[in-house]
């Protein structure tokens, strides 16, 4: 007898018994960006529907979000002053620092995470400290560490290192141990990719390399086994999530870092994976709600336990009205 696997594909009402793989509101982490000293909510044009945002603007945002199930956000700070230290990067009353308060203050069960990187809060937008024109890792790891320490104490949740510095991730917990902020966990970039897809966050963050790029930092787009080595440095270091960027290229090393470990995975649909499907959808080339659904619910088989994207809000509304 001939087998007829479409018989469970006849009707929405078979094929949703039989979905293997589902997409909650509550699986999404919503990207902000902070400005300090700005007082109102600054369009980013190769970004449409995102915005730069006040401090005082981020319980709006945040309640917005957990009123359609979205319950953690991940802030990325533009500061007033940089310097070649990234001295604001530390500061107590720096942008991120006090936007962590804010939220926490306002909207206390929200998941706080932040970005931990040095980009933003240096005149030449390297991830790093400089020793001429080369990022040290060995310079760049205390300050990183430091950073952690100050997202932590002003209440994040989770800190998440973006700069790809070997060791950074023990220099994070180490810090942590150290100042009683043990509970504060780490969400490793461990797998993230020297990427044509950062564009648009490198304007929304006003964050891009004055000279040369960040090749010798971030992974090479070719190199499966290395990110793979990657990883299993940052379980070995102590992460808590382990993080594939960008995401749609990248759901072999999605499934890869799902086989690897049972720690959870975030997957981050970039800047570039947003933009590209909001100018599709503005031409009405593409159905964005049905594109950006089947690309989270990719994320979500490849392996990946949560996924970072600029369309969660409306990724949440629509997944309420399936």
């Amino acid at each position: 007898m001939p087998n007829r696997l479409r018989r469970m594909r006849r009707n929405e009402a078979l094929r949703s018994l039989v979905r293997e793989t589902h997409v909650q509101p509550n699986d999404l982490i919503y990207p902000i960006f902070v400005r300090e000293g700005l007082e109102e909510p600054e369009p980013i044009a190769s970004m449409p529907g995102q915005f730069r945002h006040p401090v005082r603007g981020l319980p709006t945002v945040v309640q917005e979000l957990r009123s359609v199930g979205v319950s953690a956000v991940l802030l990325f700070g533009l500061p007033k002053e940089k310097d070649e230290r990234a001295s604001s990067s530390c500061a107590p009353a720096g942008v991120v620092q006090e936007a962590i308060r804010t939220i926490k203050d306002h909207n206390p069960d929200t998941v706080v995470m932040t970005d931990v990187c040095v980009c933003a809060y240096t005149p030449h937008g390297h991830c790093g400290v400089l020793n001429g024109e080369v990022v040290d890792n060995e310079q760049t790891l205390p300050l990183l560490a430091q950073m952690a320490v100050s997202h932590a104490e002003a209440g994040a949740d989770v800190v998440a290192p973006s700069s790809m510095m070997d060791e950074q991730v023990s220099a994070i917990r180490k810090a942590l141990n150290g100042q009683g902020l043990a509970d504060t966990a780490i969400m490793a970039y461990s797998a993230k990719f020297a990427s044509a897809f950062y564009g648009p966050f490198r304007d929304a963050a006003d964050s891009a390399p004055s000279f040369g790029d960040r090749a010798s930092y971030q992974h090479d787009a070719a190199n499966a086994r290395h990110a793979r080595r990657e990883l299993r440095h940052d379980v070995a270091e102590g992460a808590d999530i382990l993080m594939v960027k960008p995401g749609i290229a990248y759901l072999d090393i999605v499934l890869r870092a799902r086989e690897l470990t049972d720690l959870p995975i975030a997957a981050y649909a970039v800047s570039g994976e947003y933009s590209m499907i909001k100018a599709a959808a503005e031409r009405g080339w593409l159905d964005e709600r049905k594109i950006v659904l089947e690309t989270l619910t990719a994320f979500k088989r490849a392996g990946a336990d949560l996924v970072i994207t600029y369309h969660a809000k409306e990724a949440a509304q629509w997944l309420t009205d399936i």
